[in-house]
């Protein structure tokens, strides 16, 4: 196995089981609720937490990766195996304890759980300092694609493990698997060539010269803080955080959201729903994900995700005017072929447009970007309140079009030069041989 290989499988691994640390905690919060007396209030805090650590833990661990290398995401499964087993023991104890010291320890190894699904920034750094410019799409998109399909996996497996093991030892089976690809990406994984150089003793120059040399052409920044810097800097770097926002973000939001709508608008049984939306949305946008690296390496990133974007446009208003199961699942199925597409395309974008601050750029637009997770939700819940289900994808459309018009911009102002700029270069040696 070669060594861009051991990074991307590596890397994906960690990023695939991270999943695992919050994969059966909706459920612990459904079961728990009604024992505990929480109110409205207290579950959705509970449903919550993991995914606000999970997001926003994503920059600075992100950045961690140009100084641990590979150690980061070790780091990161190890605080969501703790995470679990923290969840264990309070299910065990739960006859002993009083619900507020249950509710508070639930919330704290909830965040703690919530550490390994901050894998995905840190592993798209890690995996991005492996592979050229020019196969960023494809590498990441590989990478996004498979590690996304946990959950829809996990959503299938599931319903069985809980049967035939119970909630507690259902929770021990996953942390067992966790504990497993621990051990499995440990053996795998090496550092990044810039990143082992330095490990040496090398000087950066030194580092830089042999990594380039060898056709890694991502390096990181010379600090922390300057990777941060530099892509905060970057004003294309925020129309990548509010893409991702809207496709990686509304990606959350919609595994979040469509179980209630299923049953509560189409009257669609809870294994149903459940199967609608682990499998006919989150699996097909995490494999489709792969698509869109690849041909963003193919034709460009800016124009794969301006004609992904479109196709959640189609698939906002195939949901606006539908109202039975039929077009429903086909405006479902359009919706995750546009925001499996578009994710793949912006992190094309991410190490293209910040090539000396990766693990900055990484970090904000995958934090901030999967904040759409927490904050798109609740808008859609107003609006289906107040005007009914079909038009709460109205968000969708309206962040869809900006999203559209950012692809664009970016593609006139910035792609567009550069082809031209490509052109000019390519003139001039011509006329030299001349």
């Amino acid at each position: 196995m070669d060594i861009r290989s051991r990074g991307l499988i590596s890397g994906t691994l960690a990023f695939f089981s991270g999943f695992a640390a919050v994969a059966l905690f909706g459920t612990t919060v459904l079961k728990i609720g009604p024992v505990l007396h929480l109110s409205l209030v207290e579950s959705s805090w509970l449903v919550a937490i993991p995914l606000v650590t999970g997001a926003f833990l994503r920059i600075p661990f992100s950045l961690l990766v140009d100084k641990l290398g590979k150690h980061t995401l070790t780091i990161q499964l190890v605080i969501g195996l703790i995470g679990m087993l923290g969840i264990i023991y309070t299910l065990e104890q739960l006859k002993t304890l009083s619900s507020s010291t249950a509710y508070s320890l639930l919330l704290l190894f909830g965040a703690l759980a919530g550490t390994g699904i901050s894998t995905f920034s840190s592993g798209v750094t890690y995996v991005s300092y492996f592979f050229p410019q020019k196969k960023q799409g494809t590498a990441l998109g590989t990478y996004a694609g498979f590690g996304n399909a946990a959950p829809g996996i996990f959503t299938v497996i599931l319903p069985f493990a809980l049967a035939s093991l119970g909630l507690v030892y259902a929770y021990v089976a996953w942390a067992i698997f966790l504990i497993l690809m621990i051990i499995i990406y440990n053996v795998i994984a090496l550092d990044p060539p810039f990143i082992h150089y330095t490990k040496q003793g090398k000087s950066r120059e030194e580092a830089k010269a042999l990594a380039l040399q060898e056709g890694f052409d991502v390096i990181p920044a010379e600090s922390l803080a300057e990777s941060l810097k530099r892509s905060a800097k970057n004003i294309t770097t925020w129309a990548l955080v509010f893409m991702y926002f809207t496709s990686f973000g509304g990606f959350e939001a919609l595994t979040e959201w469509l179980p209630t709508y299923w049953k509560g608008f189409l009257n669609v049984a809870p294994i149903e729903a459940g199967f609608l939306t682990g499998v006919v949305f989150s699996l097909v946008a995490a494999l489709i994900r792969v698509f869109g690296g690849y041909m963003s390496d193919k034709v460009g990133g800016e124009v794969v995700s301006a004609v992904a974007y479109i196709i959640m446009i189609i698939g906002s208003l195939t949901f606006i005017v539908s109202h039975e199961l039929q077009s429903s699942i086909v405006a479902e199925i359009i919706m995750a072929l546009g925001m499996g597409i578009a994710n793949g395309a912006v992190y094309k974008l991410v190490p293209k447009y910040s090539p000396n601050a990766v693990s900055g750029a990484s970090g904000l637009v995958g934090g901030l970007g999967s904040a759409g997770g927490l904050l798109i939700p609740p808008v859609m819940g107003y609006i289906a309140s107040m005007y009914g289900f079909p038009l709460a994808f109205s968000v969708f459309l309206v962040i869809s079009v900006v999203s559209v018009t950012l692809s664009i911009v970016i593609w006139a102002k910035y792609a567009r030069a550069e082809n031209i700029q490509t052109k000019l270069e390519y003139a001039k040696q011509e006329y030299r041989k001349k």
